[in-house]
Protein backbone atom coordinates (compact mmCIF):
# COMPACT_ATOMS: atom_id res chain seq x y z
CA UNK A 1 0.00 0.00 0.00
CA UNK A 2 2.90 2.24 0.32
CA UNK A 3 4.23 2.55 -2.82
CA UNK A 4 0.40 2.63 -4.00
CA UNK A 5 0.18 5.40 -2.21
CA UNK A 6 3.72 6.92 -3.44
CA UNK A 7 2.57 6.35 -6.85
CA UNK A 8 -0.58 8.52 -6.50
CA UNK A 9 1.91 11.42 -5.03
CA UNK A 10 4.29 10.74 -7.73
CA UNK A 11 1.31 11.25 -10.25
CA UNK A 12 0.04 14.46 -8.42
CA UNK A 13 3.06 16.01 -8.41
CA UNK A 14 3.99 15.60 -11.84
CA UNK A 15 0.61 16.86 -12.49
CA UNK A 16 0.86 19.90 -10.56
CA UNK A 17 4.36 20.95 -11.84
CA UNK A 18 3.01 20.22 -15.42
CA UNK A 19 0.28 22.50 -15.01
CA UNK A 20 2.24 24.97 -13.25
CA UNK A 21 4.41 25.19 -16.22
CA UNK A 22 2.35 24.98 -19.25
CA UNK A 23 -0.25 27.84 -17.58
CA UNK A 24 3.00 29.85 -16.40
CA UNK A 25 4.14 32.89 -18.03
CA UNK A 26 7.42 31.27 -19.31
CA UNK A 27 4.71 28.65 -21.17
CA UNK A 28 5.81 29.88 -24.90
CA UNK A 29 9.95 29.44 -24.01
CA UNK A 30 11.34 26.57 -25.73
CA UNK A 31 12.66 25.08 -22.51
CA UNK A 32 9.61 24.70 -21.11
CA UNK A 33 7.72 23.33 -24.07
CA UNK A 34 10.96 20.25 -23.86
CA UNK A 35 10.11 19.71 -19.94
CA UNK A 36 6.56 19.45 -19.77
CA UNK A 37 6.77 16.23 -21.95
CA UNK A 38 9.77 15.07 -20.29
CA UNK A 39 8.33 15.36 -16.94
CA UNK A 40 5.07 13.36 -17.94
CA UNK A 41 7.15 10.68 -19.43
CA UNK A 42 9.32 10.06 -16.17
CA UNK A 43 5.94 10.69 -13.97
CA UNK A 44 4.31 7.82 -15.99
CA UNK A 45 7.50 5.40 -15.71
CA UNK A 46 8.06 6.16 -11.76
CA UNK A 47 3.99 5.39 -11.27
CA UNK A 48 4.18 2.30 -13.70
CA UNK A 49 7.37 1.21 -11.69
CA UNK A 50 5.58 1.79 -8.33
CA UNK A 51 1.90 0.25 -8.68
CA UNK A 52 3.34 -2.42 -10.75
CA UNK A 53 5.81 -2.96 -7.68
CA UNK A 54 3.09 -2.63 -5.22
CA UNK A 55 0.42 -4.58 -6.85
CA UNK A 56 3.07 -7.61 -7.21
CA UNK A 57 2.03 -8.28 -10.96
CA UNK A 58 3.37 -10.87 -12.60
CA UNK A 59 6.40 -10.27 -14.90
CA UNK A 60 4.71 -12.18 -17.78
CA UNK A 61 1.71 -9.75 -17.56
CA UNK A 62 3.33 -6.51 -17.17
CA UNK A 63 7.53 -5.94 -16.27
CA UNK A 64 8.42 -2.69 -14.02
CA UNK A 65 10.51 -0.49 -16.39
CA UNK A 66 13.73 -1.25 -14.68
CA UNK A 67 13.17 -4.79 -15.77
CA UNK A 68 13.06 -3.46 -19.09
CA UNK A 69 15.84 -1.51 -18.78
CA UNK A 70 18.16 -3.78 -17.57
CA UNK A 71 17.38 -6.33 -20.27
CA UNK A 72 17.59 -3.41 -22.44
CA UNK A 73 21.78 -2.55 -21.09
CA UNK A 74 22.40 -6.01 -21.56
CA UNK A 75 20.90 -6.84 -25.03
CA UNK A 76 22.40 -4.29 -27.14
CA UNK A 77 24.46 -6.27 -29.70
CA UNK A 78 21.10 -8.51 -30.48
CA UNK A 79 18.87 -5.02 -30.03
CA UNK A 80 21.08 -3.17 -32.80
CA UNK A 81 21.36 -6.76 -35.14
CA UNK A 82 17.26 -6.38 -35.04
CA UNK A 83 17.12 -2.99 -35.54
CA UNK A 84 19.66 -2.78 -38.65
CA UNK A 85 17.38 -5.89 -40.44
CA UNK A 86 14.17 -4.66 -39.72
CA UNK A 87 14.45 -0.76 -40.02
CA UNK A 88 17.40 -0.16 -42.13
CA UNK A 89 16.98 -2.93 -44.42
CA UNK A 90 12.97 -3.50 -44.83
CA UNK A 91 11.49 -0.25 -43.39
CA UNK A 92 13.66 2.21 -44.74
CA UNK A 93 14.18 0.80 -48.02
CA UNK A 94 10.59 0.34 -48.57
CA UNK A 95 10.04 3.94 -47.71
CA UNK A 96 12.09 5.12 -50.08
CA UNK A 97 10.84 3.21 -52.93
CA UNK A 98 7.44 3.31 -52.13
CA UNK A 99 7.56 6.87 -51.41
CA UNK A 100 9.50 8.05 -54.77
CA UNK A 101 7.19 5.66 -56.86
CA UNK A 102 4.47 7.46 -55.65
CA UNK A 103 5.44 11.22 -56.12
CA UNK A 104 6.10 10.11 -59.36
CA UNK A 105 3.08 8.50 -60.14
CA UNK A 106 1.36 11.64 -58.67
CA UNK A 107 2.46 13.88 -61.30
CA UNK A 108 1.11 11.23 -64.04
CA UNK A 109 -2.03 11.15 -62.14
CA UNK A 110 -1.99 14.91 -62.01
CA UNK A 111 -1.18 14.78 -65.78
CA UNK A 112 -3.63 12.68 -66.90
CA UNK A 113 -7.08 12.32 -65.89
CA UNK A 114 -7.90 9.17 -66.38
CA UNK A 115 -5.54 8.17 -63.87
CA UNK A 116 -7.13 10.39 -61.14
CA UNK A 117 -10.41 8.88 -61.92
CA UNK A 118 -9.26 5.40 -62.40
CA UNK A 119 -6.33 4.83 -59.78
CA UNK A 120 -7.38 6.57 -57.40
CA UNK A 121 -10.38 4.47 -55.82
CA UNK A 122 -8.30 1.21 -56.62
CA UNK A 123 -5.45 3.25 -54.23
CA UNK A 124 -8.13 3.68 -51.70
CA UNK A 125 -9.61 -0.31 -52.06
CA UNK A 126 -5.57 -1.43 -51.80
CA UNK A 127 -5.05 0.63 -48.89
CA UNK A 128 -8.11 -0.80 -46.79
CA UNK A 129 -6.40 -4.27 -47.60
CA UNK A 130 -5.17 -6.42 -44.13
CA UNK A 131 -1.62 -6.11 -43.89
CA UNK A 132 -2.11 -9.71 -42.00
CA UNK A 133 -3.37 -10.89 -44.91
CA UNK A 134 -1.27 -9.16 -47.71
CA UNK A 135 1.98 -9.72 -45.49
CA UNK A 136 2.30 -13.39 -46.11
CA UNK A 137 1.54 -13.55 -49.45
CA UNK A 138 4.43 -11.04 -49.86
CA UNK A 139 7.07 -12.94 -48.13
CA UNK A 140 6.26 -15.78 -50.32
CA UNK A 141 7.11 -13.69 -53.52
CA UNK A 142 9.74 -12.20 -52.44
CA UNK A 143 11.48 -14.45 -49.68
CA UNK A 144 12.12 -14.27 -46.32
CA UNK A 145 14.60 -11.87 -46.12
CA UNK A 146 14.71 -7.70 -45.85
CA UNK A 147 13.35 -7.28 -49.60
CA UNK A 148 10.03 -8.86 -48.27
CA UNK A 149 9.14 -6.38 -45.79
CA UNK A 150 10.48 -3.62 -48.04
CA UNK A 151 7.58 -5.25 -50.47
CA UNK A 152 4.80 -5.41 -47.63
CA UNK A 153 6.27 -0.99 -46.70
CA UNK A 154 6.15 -0.22 -49.89
CA UNK A 155 2.45 -1.48 -50.19
CA UNK A 156 1.15 0.80 -46.93
CA UNK A 157 2.87 3.66 -47.87
CA UNK A 158 2.75 4.13 -51.77
CA UNK A 159 -1.18 5.25 -51.40
CA UNK A 160 -1.21 7.56 -48.80
CA UNK A 161 1.44 9.58 -50.04
CA UNK A 162 0.12 9.35 -53.67
CA UNK A 163 -3.36 10.56 -52.58
CA UNK A 164 -1.53 13.34 -50.67
CA UNK A 165 0.67 14.83 -53.20
CA UNK A 166 -2.13 14.66 -55.48
CA UNK A 167 -4.57 16.34 -53.43
CA UNK A 168 -1.51 19.12 -53.24
CA UNK A 169 -1.02 19.54 -56.64
CA UNK A 170 -4.36 20.53 -56.89
CA UNK A 171 -4.21 23.23 -54.21
CA UNK A 172 -3.53 26.24 -56.26
CA UNK A 173 -6.21 28.48 -56.89
CA UNK A 174 -7.76 28.84 -60.79
CA UNK A 175 -6.24 32.28 -60.92
CA UNK A 176 -2.84 31.48 -59.85
CA UNK A 177 -2.58 28.58 -62.86
CA UNK A 178 -4.18 31.43 -65.32
CA UNK A 179 -1.41 34.17 -64.06
CA UNK A 180 0.69 31.45 -65.02
CA UNK A 181 -0.92 31.28 -68.56
CA UNK A 182 -0.87 34.43 -68.89
CA UNK A 183 3.03 34.47 -68.52
CA UNK A 184 3.15 31.87 -70.95
CA UNK A 185 4.59 29.36 -69.11
CA UNK A 186 5.23 25.38 -69.79
CA UNK A 187 3.60 22.76 -67.71
CA UNK A 188 7.09 21.60 -66.44
CA UNK A 189 7.76 25.77 -65.27
CA UNK A 190 4.06 26.22 -63.54
CA UNK A 191 4.81 22.84 -61.94
CA UNK A 192 7.75 23.29 -60.23
CA UNK A 193 7.83 26.88 -59.94
CA UNK A 194 3.64 27.36 -58.70
CA UNK A 195 1.99 23.97 -58.27
CA UNK A 196 4.64 21.94 -55.96
CA UNK A 197 5.73 24.55 -54.09
CA UNK A 198 2.06 24.80 -52.94
CA UNK A 199 2.00 20.33 -52.69
CA UNK A 200 5.12 20.96 -50.47
CA UNK A 201 3.06 20.66 -47.19
CA UNK A 202 0.66 18.03 -48.28
CA UNK A 203 3.66 15.65 -49.37
CA UNK A 204 5.35 15.94 -46.62
CA UNK A 205 1.95 15.06 -44.34
CA UNK A 206 1.81 11.94 -46.08
CA UNK A 207 5.36 11.03 -45.64
CA UNK A 208 5.11 12.04 -41.89
CA UNK A 209 2.17 9.23 -41.75
CA UNK A 210 4.11 6.89 -43.83
CA UNK A 211 7.05 6.92 -41.38
CA UNK A 212 5.10 5.24 -38.96
CA UNK A 213 3.42 2.59 -41.40
CA UNK A 214 6.75 1.36 -42.70
CA UNK A 215 8.34 0.47 -39.43
CA UNK A 216 4.66 -1.30 -38.06
CA UNK A 217 4.74 -2.95 -41.85
CA UNK A 218 8.14 -4.37 -41.55
CA UNK A 219 7.47 -5.37 -38.09
CA UNK A 220 4.60 -7.46 -38.70
CA UNK A 221 5.80 -8.78 -42.09
CA UNK A 222 8.43 -10.62 -40.41
CA UNK A 223 5.54 -12.17 -38.20
CA UNK A 224 4.90 -14.53 -41.37
CA UNK A 225 8.80 -15.35 -42.13
CA UNK A 226 12.36 -14.23 -41.76
CA UNK A 227 15.97 -14.64 -40.89
CA UNK A 228 16.65 -15.34 -37.31
CA UNK A 229 16.62 -11.77 -37.20
CA UNK A 230 15.06 -8.62 -37.04
CA UNK A 231 12.39 -7.10 -34.24
CA UNK A 232 9.12 -8.78 -35.79
CA UNK A 233 10.96 -11.97 -34.92
CA UNK A 234 12.28 -10.85 -31.69
CA UNK A 235 9.02 -10.06 -30.30
CA UNK A 236 7.04 -13.66 -31.50
CA UNK A 237 9.76 -15.67 -30.63
CA UNK A 238 9.92 -13.63 -26.98
CA UNK A 239 6.13 -13.96 -26.48
CA UNK A 240 6.41 -17.75 -26.62
CA UNK A 241 9.14 -18.05 -24.09
CA UNK A 242 7.49 -15.69 -21.77
CA UNK A 243 9.95 -13.47 -21.89
CA UNK A 244 8.10 -9.97 -21.83
CA UNK A 245 10.73 -7.80 -20.83
CA UNK A 246 12.59 -8.62 -24.16
CA UNK A 247 9.71 -7.99 -25.86
CA UNK A 248 9.23 -4.21 -24.44
CA UNK A 249 12.79 -3.79 -24.82
CA UNK A 250 11.63 -4.71 -28.67
CA UNK A 251 8.91 -1.90 -28.30
CA UNK A 252 11.36 0.78 -26.99
CA UNK A 253 13.58 0.09 -29.59
CA UNK A 254 10.86 0.65 -32.19
CA UNK A 255 9.10 3.42 -30.16
CA UNK A 256 12.45 5.51 -30.55
CA UNK A 257 13.08 4.67 -33.67
CA UNK A 258 9.50 5.68 -35.29
CA UNK A 259 10.04 9.03 -33.29
CA UNK A 260 13.39 9.58 -34.46
CA UNK A 261 11.98 9.28 -37.86
CA UNK A 262 9.28 11.10 -38.01
CA UNK A 263 11.22 13.93 -36.16
CA UNK A 264 14.14 13.94 -39.16
CA UNK A 265 11.03 14.44 -41.62
CA UNK A 266 9.45 16.91 -39.95
CA UNK A 267 13.19 18.67 -39.87
CA UNK A 268 13.23 18.62 -43.55
CA UNK A 269 9.79 19.73 -43.52
CA UNK A 270 10.81 22.83 -41.45
CA UNK A 271 13.82 23.32 -43.82
CA UNK A 272 12.03 23.19 -47.33
CA UNK A 273 8.84 24.72 -46.24
CA UNK A 274 9.63 27.70 -44.00
CA UNK A 275 7.65 29.80 -45.96
CA UNK A 276 4.01 28.26 -44.73
CA UNK A 277 2.01 29.78 -42.19
CA UNK A 278 2.73 26.87 -40.13
CA UNK A 279 6.34 26.77 -40.14
CA UNK A 280 6.51 30.11 -38.72
CA UNK A 281 7.42 30.94 -35.29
Amino acid sequence: MMLLGLALLVWVGGWWLNARLAEGPYAGMRVVQLAVPVIFGVTILFVWELVVRGLEVPLVILPPPSMIAERFGASIPILWADFSQTFLKGALSGYVIGCGAAFLMAIAVDRYEFLRLGLLPVGNFVAALPIVGTAPILVMWFGFDWQSKAAVVVVMVFFPVLVNTVAGLRETTAMQRDLMETYAASYWQSFFKLRLPAAMPFIFNGLKISTTLALIGAIVAEFFGSPTVGMGFRISTSVGQLALDMVWAEIVVAALAGSLFYGCVAMIEKTVTFWHPSQRG
